[in-house]
């Protein structure tokens, strides 16, 4: 039987090279994002290549859109058997700068989001026996900084998510495991916008991809929980 692989907060970064990752190795996609644009264009992509996939535009913060697209996803593809939380909100400024509503959304969208997903997926993989929940974190999620406050403490909680979750679904055959994003991923848009050079070396998104395939490939007798990725950058060394 087909596997089934679901990735929230697709855009065209990382979100995208997962997608991409799992269609390639034989598996039906779902794609989750607030906007549809992308989401369709690339589900029309993935399904010219002989994949099947559906796109549904979902705010995860909503935990009634967040049921009504996995129980699209069960009607149209079948049980989940690796769920991607990739969705995530940042809102940058120091502290006297940040609003309520700021805060509020970064833990919705990052914590919350996270939670409701992974609610929606647990009980067809208890029931199985196998799985693997994998959630998206960034150097944030283990080191705050001035101007990332927002963000900082919704990834701290992220991993703190992942980690209880992971001493509770390892015995029922779930593996769950948390990456940390450490570095600048590199997308057209970003060496844009920072204006990079080139050979400034970034995160490159299909790289990433394979390491969160590698998570889903271990064997049980020896699962990782959390996987440090880094560009080879000296700072990043030192």
């Amino acid at each position: 039987m087909q596997k089934t692989a679901v990735i929230t907060g697709v855009g065209p970064g990382l979100g995208a090279s997962l997608v991409r990752k799992f269609a390639s190795e034989g598996y039906q996609v779902g794609l989750l994002a607030r906007s549809s644009g992308y989401i369709q264009t690339l589900t029309a992509e993935i399904e010219a290549s002989g994949t099947k996939a559906i796109a549904l535009p979902t705010d995860i913060a909503d935990s009634q859109m967040v049921e009504t697209s996995f129980n699209t996803i069960r009607e149209e593809l079948g049980g989940v058997d690796v769920l991607i939380n990739h969705a995530g909100n940042a809102a940058w400024g120091e502290f006297d700068e940040l609003t309520a509503e700021d805060f509020r959304r970064s833990w919705e969208v990052c914590t919350f989001g996270s939670f409701v997903c992974t609610q929606q997926v647990v009980p067809d993989m208890v029931e199985k026996g196998s799985g693997a929940i994998l959630f998206t974190g960034a150097t944030s999620a283990i080191r705050g900084r001035a101007g990332a406050i927002a963000f900082s403490s919704a990834k701290f909680a992220v991993r703190g998510l992942a980690w209880a979750l992971a001493r509770e679904m390892g015995p029922k055959g779930i593996h769950v495991a948390h990456i940390i994003i450490d570095g600048v991923i590199d997308t057209p848009s970003v060496r844009e916008r920072y204006q990079l050079s080139e050979d400034e070396p970034l995160l490159l998104p299909d790289d990433i991809a394979e390491a969160y395939w590698s998570l889903v490939q271990q064997p049980k007798s020896a699962w990782a929980f959390e996987l440090d990725l880094r560009p080879h950058n000296e700072e990043f060394f030192t």
